[in-house]
């Protein structure tokens, strides 16, 4: 059986997602910032699990625009812990640039579902 990437990729995500707000609420006292990117962070990777069983091909569409939003949302709040000095610059990059890759490989997968049942009507 073939490996999923998205699905393995967004799983780990989500781990590193909560290891960073133990580390938010923990070390820097952080509650609401790290609670936004916690919900969002770890809803990727529900999304990308739901679309595994989606009702329609438009079902499995919808379910990764979803679970797009939801990494554009991350980006953001880690822009903005990044901003506010709750993230380091490498602590900020390391995170950000899987979130990225994510959102890419995300955005990928959608595009190519879309051509695939453009082709076929």
């Amino acid at each position: 059986m073939k490996d999923n990437i998205v699905k393995t990729k967004s799983f780990d995500f989500a781990v590193r997602i909560v290891r960073l707000y133990q580390y938010l609420c923990c070390d820097k006292k952080e509650f609401v910032l790290s609670k936004q990117l916690l919900r969002s962070g770890t809803s990727i990777g529900a999304m990308i699990r739901e679309a595994e069983h989606a009702e329609s091909k438009q079902d499995f569409i919808h379910k990764f625009a979803i679970a797009q939003k939801e990494a554009n949302e991350v980006v953001y709040w880690l822009e903005l812990l990044k901003a506010t000095d709750y993230l380091n610059e490498k602590e900020y990059e390391n995170i950000n640039n899987d979130a990225i890759s994510i959102l890419k490989l995300i955005t990928s997968i959608i595009k190519t579902t879309k051509a695939k049942v453009d082709t076929k009507k």
